[in-house]
Formats: structure tokens, C-alpha cells, sequence
């Protein structure tokens, strides 16, 4: 659904929009899931909103499609500022679904090779202790 502030400002009211282009993707409940303010670039559009779908299932502890998902973030839109967040969020997925903390340090390796300033990188320092 699109609208226009003009057209609904009551909209932009109910979920806080404060600037614009404000996306938000919802669950099938109407709770927003991902926000996505201002411009973007295609691809940074393209990973935020695949981005979107990764969390989506991740929320719903499909833990396996999650880590699919932000793995295919990462892995066709390295360049963007998405990718390091889906290392980490795939990491996170992979433990979750199977309680195996290696997979956690093996993504905070990973993070500190490809990403090694990014703050996802500082998130997942903990995990190589």
C-alpha cells in the first residue's frame, strides 16, 4: 500500500513517520517488522527489504529460513551496508536453531574479515572469547 502524506496524514501519524520516504513492512497481523527511512540507492533498497523478509522469519523462529535468507543478503549485495548486518543475523539464526556456539564465533571471524569497523563486527566480539 502506498500513501501520501497530504492524502493520510492520519497514517503518517499512527506510525510515526517523521520523514520521507518512510517504508514499513508488516506482519500479517499489522506489527511492524522493518522500517526504512529516507532514499536509498537500489541495491541499499534491494538488501533492506530482503533484509525485511530474513527478520521476518527469524521473529516467526523459523530459524533456518532466516539464516537462508540473510545469507543470500550477504551474499548478493556485499558492497552494501546490509551485508555485515546479515553475517551477523545469520550467525545469530544459525545458533539459535541449533544451540551450536561455534557458529557464533565462526561469525564473528567472518565479520572481522569482511567487515572489521562495522558495529556488527564490535557486536559479535564477544563471541571469539
Amino acid at each position: 500500500m502506498e500513501a501520501h502524506i497530504k492524502e493520510h496524514p492520519a497514517w503518517f501519524h499512527r506510525f510515526e513517520a517523521n520523514w520521507t520516504p518512510t517504508v514499513l513492512i508488516l506482519d500479517s497481523k499489522g506489527s511492524e517488522r522493518h522500517r526504512i527511512e529516507g532514499y536509498l540507492p537500489k541495491d541499499e533498497f534491494q538488501a533492506q527489504l530482503e533484509m525485511a523478509l530474513a527478520r521476518l522469519a527469524f521473529d516467526q523462529k523459523k530459524f533456518a529460513d532466516a539464516e537462508r535468507l540473510f545469507g543470500e543478503v550477504a551474499e548478493k549485495f556485499p558492497q552494501t551496508s546490509s551485508a555485515p548486518e546479515a553475517i551477523y543475523w545469520g550467525g545469530v539464526s544459525k545458533y539459535s536453531g541449533s544451540h551450536d556456539h561455534t557458529a557464533l564465533t565462526a561469525t564473528a571471524e567472518e565479520l572481522q574479515k569482511k567487515a572489521p569497523e562495522s558495529v556488527w563486527a564490535k557486536k559479535a566480539t564477544p563471541w571469539l572469547h
